[in-house]
This record gives structure tokens, C-alpha cells and sequence, in this order.
């Protein structure tokens, strides 16, 4: 008792003495590259103290104030090889240490957090499979989104363009694994990120149908000093989602320097477009003696792109004399506008042991794309309503009185040759108690879409070591908002005085994360670790604008109600929807006294509101057989459940039905709903699966090697229904719910638990920097073969037998590269540095383009960049330089004018030039 309260008399002491009392000395030295230049930026950290430093423009450091004794300092610069070096400080004294960094074009042997929650280790002593994406790899490339920048470097990462997917195009579905978007848990400083509003009707190719997973292209890359993707199922470790795996954005720690850059990028396509323009910045501020705050920011648009051609009904009607527009429909990317990205991270120590941590971003938007083009003569319930056989004439007597007796004894106008009778049309055009909507739009419409995008996040905590126990304690607040408009479009029900722009409502999803995680070790190879986590996710529905949803006078006459195109929410759609979790986990980690072997254990409680508990648990491995080469494994189960969007979304939207080759309503309603179960609809059931992984590391020196076989089989996932088509008793039963634009649908669909599915596949990461070239050279492969299977596809109920179809099943197992891969070179000559890559996709399954396989194709990459004195950089480069396309879509002018596949997974508009400006100043 006594000597426990002179250790505390004394550590208070200690604590209170001036800084001059404690025993102290400095590090100082210079940092270069393998070729004997100045690093500037480069990252000093002491491991286990909240010690930093940054080196000068000419790669000169000092930190003064450095406790005496024994130390592990640790010096990072994005793009190079990591070095951790031991040193020995002195009381008074200087020590002078001078470190080589060399270039990597690919980072296996970065140190990571993710994977395990002991000490950090380069991916090649992991027991899971890891990829290690330092920032300099997504600076040397002519795009803006960071989402297509991590799948330029990732393979098992998928992102495709989404040109006419509603929400979809906003916020697009990305995945690992070609598992769906849920599927993988998304960490920024180890700290789980939030979902996006936008549940993913259509997009993703049928994979991501009914995801709602985060939007990563919300955060600027120059905020990030690494990105690490750990492979491998990670649910009894993080939580629910990490079926696939995890990503974790770092951010940059620097308290001085920065780098400005300035990008414009542009495709070589006829006359050019598609053009992005980006300036981003970072910079580092000290707070206190070691402290830090890192600020980012970015500001950019990009412009439209167009790969189509012209429809042929469209080409029909620009011969009779309709003012069509030449294409009449779009495919490309959207339109872009006030892209705002802001990030801050920041470090406070409150004393030696203590630290006060916190990170935050803000994001806005503007995204406007297009929608199908509405055939004056055949769009159903705005121009026809027999499929293009008789015009629509509207009686606005009947629309006023509400009795459908022909007041107005408008004439019938039948359409011979796409050309509507013209006596009859003419008396149509004469007589203002008639109407059609060709007196408004002769060549017919074509809607835009779009949505004003809002995101937000805030994490803070406290962080410190007592009595040998590290914990960590933080609060994360964040939310993502979609607010939808429409352009060029039309309530029909609403006659000629509709108006022809809507703001349809607004989706926002927020998430509030409490965490407490704890670290000992009891022994010198045993790691434990344990913690808590309470997690609230709301999901909210606002209604649109009044007549974005309205039912108008002339819905009985046949015309459709609500803004056509994307129909706004309606005061039955609106809510707001709560969900608490709460999860206790244990984590333990053994590592051999002689370090040829680890072994890991992870168990994981998660209790959710409305489905109860579950218990999730992992083991991995990892055994050296020799100096350099070692086997590791892994098995897990893993756990999602259905989010309150998921749970509570309703919606009518318009869709292409390839089948009749027409737009056609479809409502997507409750699974309760008693619609819904009479085609087997019930309450939804969390997904449930079990990750195996095999693999193997290899450490030579210049070369490392680490390949790994996965599979993962996951129960009961969440999709969404086939199109069921309403009967006349089903529409009444929907209106006696409250659904009232039960009289716009012809179809209708809804969520369930449909199918199980097992994935599996091959990984292989490799570099080599040959000892000839003297480090000035470097090659990376990178390599990824997934196959997914259906391994069931029903589900029986009281009422009706559910199945995929063929198509449905084909989307599944085929709509994504089976087989992805990439061979990058990098070599540096004095202040030039040139450097290259082949990327190379299989072929790929479009259901949307009556069911074509397109083949594989192989992309080529170049980039050069001369760094002028002053530390200023000056890049030239071109992705898919060689303007390599998908193959041409071979019903495109019979179909709806997609000239390419829309969703290729390298995209479809050609080679991407860009040429970047950038500098690294310290101060």
C-alpha cells in the first residue's frame, strides 16, 4: 500500500517538474531517395510517444526535447519504402542518423493497423491478406473520384460509371470481392465510416441491386497517407459489414510542410470532353510541442461525356420532320459541379502517455445526369396509351368536372407510320378544351436528373496507456445526404399545367458510434485486447415537393401521376427510422518467441434492435518454413444485418423493361406489405457467412511475393424481389395501405432474403526492384481471379415458391470480371521519374443489353514527371493511352442508344490525358 502510493506521489511529481528537469536530447540527420536527392515530407514518428517531426525542402530534420533512452523511430513518405530504425538518446546529447527511403510502385511492405489490433506489421507479416496503397499511387492518375482511383490500383476493388442508374449515378456502388457494396466495412483512422444515403435500386450490373453501402468518394485523396484493404472477412474484429473485407483510410499526421497541386485531365474523344479540373492542397500545423493538425482540401468539376448513337425510333421521327436531338439519349458521365472536399486530422498530447485525437470532413456536390428518351408517339400514360397505336388526347372539361363523359368530344388521333392522323391532330391542336402533351413536346423528353450532395463527419477521442493498459475512447457522428431534382420532365396527371422541374425529396442517412478499446500485454509476445461499441443508424425520408408526387385531374383519363421519370417521395414514403446495436468483442494475438509463427483469436457479441444477438468469431495464422517465406490462414463467420433503410424504403421509379423494350412504373414496397406476402414477402433476416483464406508470403529482399485463396459463402442475402406484375385487386389492396400511385404501376418489387451465394478466387501481390538496376527500377504485378456461384436461389413461403431467374443468377456470377489484373514499372533517372502499367480485365455479362457477354480487353497506362528545383513537379500522363474501348454494344440503335457497354468495368470513354502540377513546401 505504501509503495503503491509512493509510485503516485512520485509519477505526480515527475509530471509537475519543468521540462529543463527531465532528462532529455535531440535526433538530427538528413533523408534522401536510393539516388542520393532530398526528401522533403518525410514522415518522423516515435512509436509508442506522441514525438514528430517533417523533413526540409533539402531533407534535413531535428526534433529536440526527445526523453533519453532506447526508441523505435519510424520514417514514412508516400510512395517509398518504410524504415523503422532503433537509436539510443542521450542525456544533452544530439544523435545523427541519415536514412535512404527507395521508390516502391507497389507498398507490400508498408506497415498496417488493420488485420490485427496488435502492433502494426508490413503486409507480408500479416496472417490475412492485406493491400497497402500509399497516396502517391492515386496521385499519378488524370482522375478526380477517388472511388475509380482505388480501382485502378486495387483489383479485387469494382466501381463502374452508373450513367443512368437514379440515385445510383450520384453516389455509385463500389465493391471488394464482387460481393455486394454492404459487404465491405469501410474504416478512416480506424474508426467506422457511414453509409450513403442512396440505396441502390439499379446499378453495379444487378450486384449492388438493393446495397447501401458508404461513399467513399466523398473524402479528398491528397488527405490520405495510405489506404489499406485488408481481404479477408473481419466481422468478429470490426463489426457487421466486414463480410468482404475492410478498408481503412489514413490520414496524414504532418504539424509542418504541405504540397499544393493543380490537375486538368480531359478525354481524346472527337471533340474532346469529359474535362476535370482539380486543385488540392495539404498542409500540416503544429499544435503544442509535438502536436498536429493536418488540413486538406480539394475543389474540382468534371464535365459531361457522350458515347451514343442514335436510337433508331429517334432517327425514325428526326426523318418525318420531329425536333429530335441528335442522340436523343446520353450515355457518359455526369455532369459534375462545386465538387467540395474538406478533411482535417488532428493530434494533441495532454501529456506524455495521454493524447486527444480527432478527425472530421465536409463534402458538397452538385451531380447532373440523363434519363431515357420519351417517345412522343409511344411513351405509355404521358403520349399514348396503347404502345404507340392511338395519341393520348386529354378532355380538360372531364379533367374539371371529374365525370369521364367526353365533354370536349375530343377526337381519336390514331398514329399510321409514327405519325399521328393529321385532321384529327389538327383539331387537337385548335380546340383548347383538348390536349396532348405534343403541344408541349413535339419531339418528345428527354429528363435530367441529379442531386445536391451533402456529407459530413465527425470523430474525436482520447487515447493513452495506464498501468500498461492502452484504451481509446471516442465518439463518431456522420451523415450523408442525397437531395433529388428534375429537369425537362412533366407530371402528366397535372395537364398543361404541370411544370417541367421538381425536387422529388431528399434521402439522409445518419450514424452516431460510441467506442471504448482496450490493449495489454501481459507477456512480450501475447497481445490482448477487448471492447465496446454502441452504434445508432437513422435513416430518413423527406417528401418532395407538392407536385412531385401529386395525383393530378387527368390520372383518370390515363395519364401518370408524379414527376416522371424518378417520382417524388410522397407523405406515405416519408419517416424516420432508428437503429441501435450494441457489441462487445475480445481479441487475442501470439506471436513465437522467435517470431517464425502467430496465431490470432477474435469473438465478437453484437445485439441489434429487431433481430436480436449474435456471435461472431475469426482464427488465423501465419508459420515461417524458412528465412523469408511463410504460410497463413484464416476462418471466420461473419454477420449483416438489413439497414433501416432497407428496412423502410418505398418508392415508385421508372424503368427500362428490355422485354417489351419500353418505360414502365415499378413501385418498390414494403416486404410486409400485404402485397408483398402474397408473393412471399416477410420481415427481413440478417445475412450470415463463413470466410476460409489460404495463403502464403514471400520475402527476398528486392522481391516480395504474397498470394492467398479466399472463400467466402454467404446465407440469406438481401435483394431485392423479381417485378411482380399487379393484378387489378392487388393495385386496390396497395391504395388501401395508403399507396396512392398504385394507379401509376405496373409492376412492383420488394426486399427480401432470396439467394446464398459462395465466392471464391485467388490474390496475388508482387514487386521486385532488381539489385542490377540499383534500385532506379521497380515492377509490380497485381492479380485477382473471383468466382461467384449460386448456390441458392428460392425461397418458399405460405404463399409462393420465389426464384432468380437465369438472367438474375447470370448478373450474379457474371456481371463482374472473373479475373482482373496489372503489371506496373517504375523507373527513376535523376530528377525523371517515368513509369507504367498494363491493366487487364476478362469479360463480363450485361443483362441490359439483351443478355451480351463482352470480351476482355488489356488498358495501358504512361506517366512522366520532372521535378524541377524548389521541390515543384511537373507530371504528363495517360491512362488507356492506347484509347482502348469496350466492344460496341451491337443493339444499340435498336435499344436505347448505349453505343458501349454501360457497365464496363474500365469504362467506356476512351484514353484519359492529364497533366499535373504539384509542390511540396515546408515551412
Amino acid at each position: 500500500m505504501h509503495r503503491t502510493r509512493y509510485w503516485i506521489f512520485a509519477c505526480a511529481v515527475a509530471f509537475m517538474l519543468p521540462q529543463g528537469a527531465m532528462a532529455q536530447g535531440s535526433l538530427e540527420g538528413r533523408v534522401v531517395d536510393n539516388l542520393g536527392q532530398a526528401l522533403s515530407g518525410v514522415s518522423i514518428s516515435f512509436v509508442g510517444r506522441n514525438i514528430t517531426g517533417l523533413t526540409a525542402l533539402d531533407g534535413t530534420y531535428r526534433i529536440d526535447g526527445i526523453p533519453a533512452g532506447s526508441h523505435e523511430v519510424r520514417f514514412t513518405r508516400v510512395g517509398y519504402g518504410e524504415q523503422t530504425i532503433s537509436v539510443g538518446i542521450a542525456d544533452g546529447g544530439t544523435l545523427r542518423v541519415n536514412v535512404t527511403l527507395a521508390e516502391a510502385a507497389i507498398a507490400v511492405d508498408r506497415l498496417v493497423v488493420v488485420g490485427s489490433r496488435a502492433h502494426a506489421r508490413t503486409a507480408t507479416e500479416s496472417m490475412v491478406p492485406l493491400d497497402v496503397v500509399p497516396v502517391a499511387d492515386l496521385s499519378r492518375q488524370g482522375d478526380t473520384d477517388l472511388s475509380t482511383l482505388i480501382r485502378n490500383v486495387v483489383p479485387s476493388y469494382s466501381v463502374t460509371a452508373e450513367p443512368i442508374s437514379d440515385a445510383a449515378t450520384l453516389a455509385r456502388p463500389a465493391s471488394i470481392r464482387n460481393l455486394a457494396p454492404d459487404h465491405t466495412l469501410v474504416l478512416v483512422n480506424g474508426k467506422r465510416r457511414h453509409r450513403s444515403a442512396v440505396i441502390v435500386l439499379f446499378g453495379g450490373n444487378g450486384v449492388a441491386d438493393g446495397a447501401q453501402g458508404p461513399d467513399v468518394a466523398t473524402l479528398p485523396a491528397i488527405a490520405m497517407s495510405q489506404i489499406e484493404v485488408l481481404r479477408d472477412g473481419a466481422s468478429a474484429q470490426y463489426g457487421s459489414d466486414a463480410i468482404a473485407g475492410v478498408i481503412n483510410f489514413v490520414p496524414r499526421r504532418n504539424r509542418s510542410g504541405g504540397t499544393i497541386e493543380v490537375k486538368g485531365s480531359g478525354y481524346d474523344y472527337g471533340t474532346r470532353d469529359g474535362r476535370m479540373n482539380t486543385f488540392a492542397a495539404n498542409i500540416g500545423l503544429p499544435l503544442g510541442a509535438s502536436g498536429f493538425l493536418s488540413l486538406s482540401g480539394e475543389y474540382g468539376q468534371a464535365d459531361t461525356t457522350s458515347r451514343s448513337v442514335q436510337r433508331n425510333d429517334a432517327a425514325r421521327l428526326a426523318s418525318l420532320g420531329f425536333p429530335v436531338r441528335d442522340p436523343a439519349q446520353v450515355w457518359g458521365l455526369p455532369e459534375v459541379e462545386g465538387n467540395l472536399k474538406l478533411f482535417a486530422n488532428m493530434g494533441y498530447p495532454l501529456d506524455e502517455s495521454v493524447e486527444f485525437y480527432g478527425h472530421g470532413n465536409y463534402h458538397t456536390k452538385t451531380v447532373t445526369g440523363g434519363f431515357y428518351f420519351r417517345n412522343p408517339n409511344t411513351r405509355d400514360a404521358v403520349f399514348s396509351i396503347d404502345g404507340g397505336q392511338t395519341l393520348l388526347v386529354a378532355d380538360m372539361l372531364d379533367a374539371v368536372d371529374g365525370v369521364l363523359d367526353g365533354s370536349a368530344s375530343c377526337p381519336v388521333v390514331h398514329i399510321v407510320n409514327d405519325v399521328p392522323d393529321p385532321v384529327a391532330w389538327e383539331r387537337v391542336r385548335s380546340d383548347p378544351n383538348c390536349f396532348s402533351f405534343q403541344e408541349m413536346f413535339p419531339g418528345g423528353f428527354t429528363p435530367k436528373f441529379g442531386g445536391d450532395m451533402f456529407d459530413a463527419s465527425a470523430v474525436g477521442g482520447v487515447r493513452g496507456e495506464t498501468a500498461g493498459v492502452e484504451w481509446d475512447a471516442s465518439v463518431g457522428w456522420g451523415t450523408h445526404k442525397a437531395d433529388f431534382f428534375m429537369m425537362n420532365t412533366i407530371n402528366a396527371s397535372l395537364g398543361p399545367d404541370t411544370p417541367t422541374d421538381f425536387r422529388p425529396g431528399i434521402n439522409q442517412q445518419r450514424e452516431l458510434n460510441v467506442n471504448l478499446d482496450l490493449e495489454y500485454e501481459p507477456a512480450e509476445h501475447t497481445h490482448l485486447a477487448g471492447g465496446f461499441e454502441w452504434r445508432n443508424e437513422n435513416y430518413e425520408i423527406v417528401p418532395g415537393d407538392r407536385a412531385s408526387w401529386q395525383i393530378g385531374p387527368l390520372l383518370e383519363q390515363g395519364f401518370s401521376a408524379s414527376s416522371n421519370g424518378f417520382p417524388g417521395f410522397s407523405p406515405f414514403s416519408e419517416g424516420n427510422w432508428d437503429r441501435a446495436n450494441i457489441a462487445v468483442y475480445g481479441d487475442f494475438h501470439q506471436d513465437g518467441a522467435d517470431e517464425r509463427w502467430a496465431v490470432g483469436g477474435a469473438v465478437r457479441f453484437e445485439n441489434f434492435d429487431g433481430f436480436g444477438t449474435t456471435l461472431n468469431g475469426k482464427v488465423s495464422g501465419r508459420f515461417a518454413l524458412a528465412e523469408g517465406f511463410a504460410l497463413r490462414g484464416s476462418a471466420s463467420t461473419g454477420f449483416r444485418a438489413p439497414t433501416p433503410g432497407q428496412l423502410n424504403f418505398q418508392h415508385i421509379g421508372t424503368t427500362y423493361d428490355y422485354s417489351i423494350q419500353e418505360l414502365v412504373n415499378t413501385g418498390t414496397i414494403s416486404p410486409t406489405s400485404k402485397v408483398a406476402r402474397t408473393r412471399g414477402g416477410k420481415q427481413l433476416e440478417p445475412e450470415t457467412s463463413l470466410n476460409f483464406a489460404l495463403g502464403a508470403t514471400l520475402n527476398r529482399g528486392p522481391f516480395t511475393m504474397t498470394a492467398d485463396y479466399f472463400n467466402v459463402s454467404v446465407s440469406d442475402r438481401i435483394t431485392l424481389s423479381p417485378d411482380y406484375n399487379l393484378t387489378p385487386a392487388e393495385v386496390e389492396q396497395l391504395l388501401a395501405e395508403g399507396v396512392d400511385a398504385a394507379r401509376n404501376l405496373r409492376q412492383f418489387r420488394f426486399y427480401n432474403n432470396h439467394f446464398s451465394t459462395r465466392t471464391q478466387g485467388v490474390d496475388v501481390v508482387a514487386t521486385y526492384a532488381p539489385p542490377a538496376l540499383e534500385g532506379n527500377t521497380t515492377f509490380g504485378l497485381l492479380f485477382n481471379h473471383t468466382a461467384t456461384k449460386v448456390t441458392e436461389s428460392s425461397r418458399t413461403s405460405d404463399f409462393d415458391v420465389q426464384e432468380l431467374d437465369s438472367t438474375r443468377i447470370r448478373q450474379l456470377e457474371g456481371a463482374l470480371p472473373r479475373t482482373r489484373a496489372s503489371f506496373s514499372a517504375v523507373h527513376r533517372l535523376g530528377s525523371l521519374r517515368l513509369s507504367g502499367k498494363i491493366n487487364c480485365f476478362s469479360g463480363w455479362f450485361d443483362f441490359a443489353d439483351n443478355s451480351h457477354t463482352y470480351s476482355g480487353k488489356c488498358l495501358a497506362d504512361a506517366e512522366a514527371a520532372y521535378t524541377l528545383p524548389r521541390s515543384v513537379t511537373l507530371t504528363l500522363g495517360a491512362e488507356n493511352f492506347l484509347n482502348t474501348y469496350p466492344d460496341e454494344n451491337p443493339f444499340a440503335r435498336e435499344g436505347v442508344g448505349n453505343l458501349y457497354s454501360q457497365h464496363s468495368p474500365f469504362g467506356f470513354n476512351g484514353a484519359l490525358m492529364y497533366l499535373r502540377a504539384s509542390y511540396v513546401f515546408e515551412w
